[in-house]
């Protein structure tokens, strides 16, 4: 088998949004975390030779119109992946509902047609970054298994 065999699937992944429910809401670290969930996943998905393609943070802020809305608006987070040339985009949110564990939720849209194509939800409990660096990975699984099922969690480690 060639290199060649896959075509090259090409996935925007979007900032991951914060939903903090907690009575102390949007501390630093949460924010810290929220932020490393992007990078992460990119890294896990480019291992399986996924095309990552890049949205800057101004042209994603531009379609997004408040808290939850590209989440919820399939067919705005599938204009903006068409806008620079994705196959697919992933809408993120870290779901924190409690100090004890929280979810990283993720809507897979097939920009073609806007459809939802993939409703991921993998939890993390405690904020610890080794947690959320495996959740992660948990999520990469479910979108390549979506996808072209080709990638390989990092075996768990002793």
């Amino acid at each position: 088998m060639s290199i060649g065999v896959f075509a090259e699937t090409k996935i925007a992944i979007l900032d991951f949004e914060l939903k903090d429910l907690t009575l102390v809401p949007r501390i630093p670290a949460e924010i810290k975390r929220t932020a490393s969930i992007k990078p992460l996943l990119e890294t896990e998905l480019k291992k399986a030779d996924y095309v990552i393609i890049d949205i800057d943070p101004n042209s994603q802020k531009f379609a997004d119109s408040g808290v939850g809305y590209l989440f919820d608006h399939h067919d705005v987070a599938a204009n903006l992946g068409k806008q620079f040339g994705a196959d697919y985009v992933l809408v993120g949110r870290l779901h924190k509902p409690s100090f004890l564990f929280a979810y990283l939720m993720g809507h897979l849209i097939r920009v073609s047609d806007a459809k939802l194509i993939g409703d991921y939800i993998s939890e993390a409990k405690g904020p610890n970054q080794k947690l959320t660096i495996k959740t992660v990975e948990s999520l990469a699984v479910k979108i390549d298994k979506t996808l072209d099922n080709r990638y390989l969690p990092p075996p768990p480690s002793k």
